[in-house]
């Protein structure tokens, strides 16, 4: 029968018809957002705002007027201002003037739609606190924009703003900018006002020079300025206070930016510009440097002053014009990543190249020149004979480098006069890969005090011991190709741990542990079978930059993984998931977080 009414053409449905014509928003949805304060309406396919949105806190709803009693549930008049309006992914062109009637918005989303203008009523929203105004087809912003002086976040990435106004120095409270994939060739000088911003994206405009006045943004960590049309950065920049990471990718620099006393810059990628000279200058004050990313210019010599940079752990050269490195390099302390493919290198053999980093190292360090055998002589105690556990020892490593070295012996366990030998060094490092080890060496836990990097990979560990955790002064752990299934809890007390690396073991699931050490910056676990994520937990790793979870068994990729804006590489490769598709992965770390983000229910 209902198919039948349906179907046929009763006048007393007529009204029904036209409510739903003229009404897009079922009614129910707007009773339940007068109670939550707030409304969702993305993806709706609308073309306009109906009215009743509008004046959803104004006019007394229709179902006040058709029952003269009232549950304690349906008490319109007590109902909640709208504070959250989501109107994303939508066919909007324009928002109305009658937004202004919405006073106590908090959140406003009205990303990915097809909006040229904004209504200058907008400035009228004093509560608002988050506006996301990204993919849209903006040419311009209202000066009114400037008068929401409690907005924390804006984007306004992929619109096409060709000029920022002056008018945007007045968000002083903002700690939030997204100005990325826009047309614009110049910055105002009131940017600099912004001193709450911790991130300032500039990536993929046409800019040619940088404000003087962003150096006074005493809080900003993460400047972003990729694939942009600058010639040069100015030295001022070194006056940022907190910068920690600087991306100066794909533009047309001619120098390494000179930075006099930047003393936080932690990371800088100057790759794929026009670089040809690396001077000592450019280096000696980038003490805290932990990246240096030159790939793709034309380097062709790297000074000797390279190895001043003691925190570096990752140097990519890749396609330059190099011919032949400092041997100083191999005596970083600790540097993980070398990268060296493109380069016409004379003195060091290709296949020496495709053997990884700690080859190179080992090799650049046989290249040293070692004291001479007088004076060997005189330093070392005279003995009748030496032991043959003592002949493996690297006691200048000791001494001069403070590295505890006993690696590629393919031995069962560490002989105590390894140990013995360093027991008056403040060993630094210890390398002990590339053995038999079932178990982790107890008198490891006697370098406590000074041990910030270890390496156990390529052994037979099945275990890492509770009383790791005493090692507190950790900051890289490599134990690739063991046999680890999991990691304990008591781990979570090495509070200064950087980098971890699990790859080739056999982890059925992503260590706990791992969420509870927010200083972690870097996690290999690829080629294990892990089959999970806990995407909410990992954003609270605020510095983890790198996540390489290649080759496990991960079926579902949380869409939640999205929200993790500080992952600069994402691998994915080698897993079972179907969504998002290898087309999506293959577009890198940005894109792949883009689209992650665009399928978080809301």
């Amino acid at each position: 029968m209902s198919r039948f009414k349906r179907g046929g053409k009763i006048d007393s449905r007529a009204g029904f018809k036209t409510e739903n014509a003229e009404s897009p928003v079922p009614r129910g949805l707007l009773k339940t957002a007068r109670k939550s304060g707030q409304l969702n309406l993305s993806g709706r396919g609308l073309t306009e705002v109906p009215q009743s949105v509008w004046r959803l806190n104004i006019d007394t709803p229709e179902e006040a007027q058709q029952s003269l009693s009232f549950g304690g549930s349906d008490r319109w008049w007590e109902q909640t201002d709208l504070t959250k309006l989501l109107l994303s992914s939508n066919k909007l062109e324009v928002l109305s003037e009658d937004i202004r009637l919405l006073p106590a918005l908090v959140v406003l989303d009205v990303h990915d739609n097809q909006l040229t203008t904004l209504p200058a009523s907008i400035g009228e929203l004093e509560n608002l606190q988050k506006l996301n105004l990204s993919h849209n087809k903006l040419k311009e912003l209202p000066e009114e924009l400037w008068l929401l002086k409690n907005l924390r976040s804006l984007q306004l990435q992929q619109n096409l703003l060709e000029e920022l106004p002056e008018g945007v120095g007045q968000l002083v409270d903002l700690d939030d900018i997204d100005l990325s994939n826009n047309q614009l060739i110049a910055l105002p000088d009131s940017l600099g006002n912004l001193r709450n911003l911790v991130k300032l994206n500039l990536s993929h405009n046409k800019l040619k020079s940088l404000p003087l006045g962003i150096t006074t943004m005493k809080n900003l960590k993460l400047l972003d300025c990729t694939r942009n049309q600058l010639e040069s950065v100015p030295p001022v920049l070194a006056q940022m206070a907190s910068l920690e990471q600087l991306y100066l990718r794909h533009n047309k620099l001619r120098f390494l930016p000179e930075f006099p006393s930047c003393k936080t810059l932690k990371e800088l990628h100057v790759g794929n510009n026009q670089i040809e000279v690396l001077e000592a200058e450019h280096l000696n004050h980038l003490s805290a440097l932990n990246v240096l990313e030159l790939r793709d210019n034309k380097v062709k010599n790297l000074p000797d002053e390279i190895t001043l940079l003691q925190d570096l752990e990752r140097l990519d050269l890749t396609n330059n014009d190099i011919s032949s490195l400092p041997c100083a390099l191999g005596n970083m302390p600790k540097l993980k990543i070398l990268a060296l493919e493109g380069n016409p290198l004379r003195t060091i053999r290709r296949d020496l190249l495709t053997k990884g980093t700690q080859e190179l190292l080992k090799y650049l360090r046989s290249r040293v020149q070692e004291p001479t055998h007088d004076v060997k002589a005189q330093e070392e105690p005279k003995t009748a004979m030496t032991l043959p556990s003592q002949a493996k020892i690297n006691v200048h490593a000791i001494k001069t480098l403070k590295t505890l070295d006993y690696s590629e012996k393919q031995e069962a366990s560490i002989p105590d006069e390894a140990f013995d030998a360093a027991c008056d060094s403040p060993i630094a490092i210890v390398n002990f890969s590339k053995n038999q080890l079932t178990a982790v060496p107890p008198r490891i836990m006697e370098l406590e005090d000074t041990l910030s990097d270890i390496n156990l990979g390529f052994n037979k560990l099945t275990s890492i011991p509770p009383e790791f955790c005493v090692l507190k002064q950790l900051v890289q752990i490599d134990l690739r190709n063991n046999l680890l299934t999991s990691l304990p809890l008591e781990l979570e007390a090495l509070t200064k741990l950087r980098t971890i690396i699990l790859s080739f073991n056999r982890f059925k699931s992503f260590p706990d542990v791992l969420y509870r050490l927010p200083t972690l910056e870097a996690i290999l676990i690829s080629n294990n079978q892990v089959g999970s994520i806990d995407a909410i937990q990992l954003k609270g790793l605020d510095r983890l930059s790198t996540l390489d979870l290649q080759n496990n068994d991960i079926m579902h990729v949380p869409p939640e993984l999205g929200n993790c804006t500080n992952l600069r590489a994402l691998m994915l490769d080698g897993n079972p998931f179907r969504n998002p598709r290898a087309a999506i992965v293959a577009k890198g770390t940005d894109a792949l977080l883009e689209y992650l983000r665009s399928r978080i229910p809301t």
